[in-house]
């Protein structure tokens, strides 16, 4: 008994302090985080750190590898589509498109120096930080540029779901009915997987935890619909947070390409023996970190309305943050999106009670500090007590 409880604990500890420090912040502000519309900028506030943590971590998979390049490329990316928009009155929709190939080609780019020519990862990118930063700063002139009064492209991003007659009213039910459908929609699937396993004869989890862990999160789901249907619905840019966590949790867990980062991580020697291209694998990593960095400059442009040429700072820092907090490994080949998504939402609750608390900023570093150095330490004794380091 003692045993299985240490060994959940230690499968979930982020989990479970999450829920510590989301609890704590909810006493702190006197039921405040657990408003409606604190519940939904947690969301936006955190929604780049969500897409850019899940391409870090593929930098991460290949052996504790990083990308200290984002944030520059968050602010050319930004900077490039706000000059489109402003001076070239080029459409929304084909900005978009262009900023996103330009996300991708900046990829393409440092993915061919470290992949191919076997640049370290933290000098290239290291590089890229200063080289992009520069660039971003050139195409804006040192000026703040305003993208909020081009409608289509901020309604792309930063609008609410609002359908006619259902969301006419203070509440909009489309929201809480969407949350009904995906709650449904993961028990239905928990079960019929669940069943698939037990006929093909595969070793499965027992019935009891797994349907009240699914039941769990089934619940938390109908909360926060609920809560975002009693202020403005729900909000676009969680689709598009949502679609690409569900494509890289789909492609690191169900695709054979996305082992081949696990096995790069964990031996690269042995994965090359194998035939596999690891330098392939290095090169889609920053290609995919890149592009969504890309995407990521287009949110928070969106969100903020604006870009200068601070826009982007620190951002890698709350991406390879997230990583490690949500069990990423630091010597690479472990880690899940699941739990990269944990660590970005600590790290959110964590700024958001502080902020609503009336904390001076810098105190948010010294913790958010203080837990990323807990989290890896975990990681290293962990590792060291299962002989993996």
């Amino acid at each position: 008994m003692k045993t299985n409880v240490l060994s959940f604990i230690k499968k979930y500890t982020m989990v479970i302090a999450l829920v510590v420090v989301f609890l704590l912040f909810a006493w702190l502000t006197g039921g405040r985080l657990l408003n409606a519309q604190n519940l939904s900028n947690l969301l936006l506030q955190n929604s780049y750190v969500l897409v850019l943590a899940c391409g870090m971590l593929l930098c991460i998979l290949t052996g504790g590898n990083v990308d200290l390049s984002i944030g520059a490329t968050v602010c050319l990316v930004g900077a490039i589509g706000a000059q489109l928009m402003t001076s070239a009155n080029m459409n929304a929709v084909l900005t978009i498109i262009i900023c996103l190939a330009i996300g991708a080609v900046i990829g393409a780019w440092q993915g061919f120096w470290i992949g191919y020519i076997h640049i370290p990862p933290f000098i290239c990118t290291l590089a890229g930080m200063f080289l992009f930063r520069g660039l971003g700063r050139i195409v804006l002139n040192s000026k703040t540029i305003n993208v909020s009064s081009n409608k289509l492209f901020v309604n792309i991003f930063a609008s609410y779901i609002q359908l006619p007659g259902i969301d006419s009213g203070n509440v909009k039910w489309s929201a809480f009915i969407v949350g009904v459908v995906v709650a449904v929609g993961l028990l239905v699937y928990t079960a019929i997987n669940r069943a698939n396993k037990v006929k093909a004869g595969y070793k499965v989890a027992p019935a009891a935890g797994t349907y009240a862990r699914m039941v769990i999160i089934a619940l938390l789901v109908l909360y926060y619909t609920w809560k975002l249907a009693h202020y403005k619905g729900i909000p676009v840019m969680l689709l598009w947070v949502l679609a690409v966590v569900f494509i890289y949790a789909y492609i690191t867990s169900k695709t054979a390409f996305g082992r081949y980062f696990y096995a790069v991580g964990g031996n690269e020697k042995a994965t090359k023996l194998s035939g596999i291209d690891t330098r392939r694998v290095y090169f889609m990593a920053y290609a995919s970190m890149s592009f969504l960095a890309g995407l990521s400059g287009l949110l928070v442009a969106a969100r903020v309305g604006s870009v200068n040429g601070d826009t982007g700072t620190s951002y890698e820092m709350d991406a390879i943050g997230s990583c490690f907090i949500g069990g990423a490994s630091a010597y690479g080949g472990s880690g899940t999106i699941a739990g990269v998504m944990v660590g970005a939402i600590l790290l959110g609750v964590i700024n958001q009670g502080m902020s609503i608390l009336g904390m001076d900023n810098n105190w948010q570093y010294v913790v958010k500090g203080a837990v990323l150095l807990v989290a890896v330490i975990f990681d290293v004794v962990s590792n060291r007590k299962t002989g993996k380091s």
